[in-house]
């Protein structure tokens, strides 16, 4: 049976890679997000594009959620991995200047957003033959601890850690895996400002190391192509010399 893996936010950066890498691993990939173009990109630049295939989704909106899975349901029948991706940020700012909207937006998509991922995940991998998957959550550094500004941000990402702690407890009975992989300056569109000069919890600016975003994805993979008797619950990859350890 060929291994299906879904991975969010597909249409650009870690999402990109990450999928390129399962396809290179021979997993058979879907990639949804919410610009049809973007993916119809990814799987253009696939290794493998025959491998691959797209479905447009906001993750923040639960109807067109419960549309992928569906969709997924019908054209492969079940479901092995879902790489939780999909995210994103604002401008930083305290939380005295950030609007209601603008923590909305972070908060739908990285928040909401990865929890309508896990639940119509978990559904499906609870009642599929045979029973059972992985879901692997994309948290970050920031899981961890915070860059000055970054309020909605790092709220969403800690909360994340609590949703991967309960998935991996309440799928023990259903064959159901979940671990989180922490991000820490993966290059990409996200990561261009912090290797031009990112402001530090000193006050200053300074630019950090990035780190190549295949590594990433090769870290995913591994991660996926465990026996679901065996699961990383946290991994932390970033760039070795990145103001983490020791920030502040």
């Amino acid at each position: 049976m060929t291994k299906v893996a879904l991975v969010t936010g597909g249409g650009s950066g870690i999402g990109r890679e990450t999928a390129h890498a399962l396809v290179s691993a021979d997993w058979h990939v879907i990639v949804c997000g919410r610009t049809a173009a973007s993916l119809d990109e990814t799987i253009k630049l696939s290794p493998k594009p025959a491998s691959m295939t797209s479905i447009a989704t906001d993750v923040a909106d639960s109807a067109s959620v419960d549309a992928l899975f569906s969709a997924i349901k019908d054209q492969h029948g079940h479901l092995d991995v879902v790489f939780n991706n999909a995210g994103t940020n604002v401008p930083p700012m305290t939380i005295d200047e950030l609007t209601v909207d603008q923590w909305k937006s972070v908060i739908d998509v990285n928040l909401h957003g990865a929890f309508l991922i896990a639940r119509g995940a978990f559904a499906m991998m609870r009642h599929q033959d045979p029973q059972g998957g992985r879901i692997i959550n994309n948290g970050s550094i920031s899981a961890h601890l915070p860059r000055p500004g970054s309020v909605p941000y790092a709220v969403s990402k800690h909360a994340i850690t609590g949703l991967t702690r309960c998935l991996s407890l309440d799928g023990r009975p259903f064959n159901i895996a979940c671990g989180q992989i922490d991000i820490g300056n993966a290059s990409s569109v996200m990561t261009e400002e912090i290797s031009a000069g990112i402001i530090q919890a000193d006050g200053s600016t300074k630019a950090e190391p990035v780190m190549d975003v295949k590594h990433v994805g090769e870290a995913v993979v591994n991660m996926a192509a465990l026996p679901l008797s065996a699961n990383v619950q946290f991994m932390t990859i970033m760039a070795s010399s990145m103001p983490y350890i020791g920030r502040g």
